[in-house]
């Protein structure tokens, strides 16, 4: 069992920087693959980044070059820094810890991009 607990978001300017971070606590974090994903009102929810336990990563085409996802395995937790942030951003963060068959979720964060 995995516990995930998101922080960092809130209310930023177009243009801005957020650095989110999903602490674990339960099970084994370093096997577990970590991911980031986004739901905006009315759409779909969406992966925007992972990150494998031998720290490969992955990211949606939207936000190459703008986003990072990094873990930090001694303090089980990951992390993603988000840079040049848009309105089209905003939406509930959600992190995702997975290792077949299982996988959690927190309970998600709010970016907000407005001026």
């Amino acid at each position: 069992q995995v516990q995930l607990v998101e922080s960092g978001g809130g209310l930023v300017q177009p243009g801005g920087s957020l650095r989110l971070s999903c602490a674990a606590s339960g099970s084994i974090f370093s096997f577990y693959t970590m991911g980031w994903y986004r739901q905006a009102p009315g759409k779909e929810r969406e992966l925007v980044a992972g990150i494998t336990s031998g720290g490969s990563t992955n990211y949606a085409d939207s936000v190459k070059g703008l986003y990072t996802i990094s873990r930090d395995n001694a303090k089980k937790t990951v992390y993603l820094q988000m840079n040049s942030l848009k309105p089209e951003d905003t939406a509930v963060y959600y992190c995702n810890a997975r290792q077949f068959p299982a996988q959690y979720w927190g309970q998600g964060t709010q970016v907000t991009v407005s001026s």
